[in-house]
């Protein structure tokens, strides 16, 4: 397998492979100049974000400044917003339903490491793929942890740490992130 395959099969995988190492410094050169584009070019930095992402659907809006490892690997429904500053770690698929609002500073990472020092000393990474569901609401400084799903209608709260699936329905906090209440929808 190639480092490409294995990364995207959730192995373990050589991130400074030529071929990611080049896909990584394609995706920067897209978002720096999504990133540089002052409001009267809203229309060429909303073509830049759709050429970034590897599927989008309607009324999708960015806030620059946005980084991301690939893009390609970001996947949005119809009606996203992401206010300024977020951070998506693509190493793996992240998928993003309709409706959703993710506010300042949020950070969405598939990429982990190995817990052994020895392993992680090597070099090499693994990732787990991220879903977030439809309606749903990301309050500032929020972290996205690697393999969560979070559930439709939901609301993490500002500064949240989700480390665990998450379901329908419900308000999320804490560090780490614990059911705070059921949401009546």
């Amino acid at each position: 397998m190639t480092e490409k395959q294995k990364m995207l099969a959730g192995e373990m995988y050589d991130p400074l492979d030529n071929v990611l190492f080049n896909e990584r410094e394609q995706a920067k050169l897209l978002f720096q100049e999504i990133n540089s584009l002052n409001e009267t070019q809203k229309e060429r930095r909303a073509k830049l974000i759709y050429k970034l992402f590897g599927k989008a659907g309607k009324n999708l809006w960015v806030e620059p400044p946005f980084y991301c490892d690939y893009g390609y690997n970001i996947t949005v429904g119809n009606h996203v917003f992401f206010n300024y500053n977020c951070c998506i770690l693509d190493v793996m698929p992240v998928s993003i339903g309709n409706n959703v609002m993710i506010a300042p500073n949020v950070q969405i990472y598939t990429a982990t490491h190995p817990l052994e020092a020895k392993a992680r000393n090597s070099g090499k990474e693994f990732a787990k793929p991220i879903s977030i569901g439809n309606d749903v609401w990301i309050g500032g400084g929020a972290i996205i942890c690697p393999g969560v799903s979070i559930g439709n209608r939901g609301v993490i709260a500002a500064g949240a740490v989700v480390t665990k699936n998450i379901p329908d329905d419900v308000l999320v906090g804490g560090n780490p992130a614990i059911v705070i209440k059921t949401i009546e929808n």
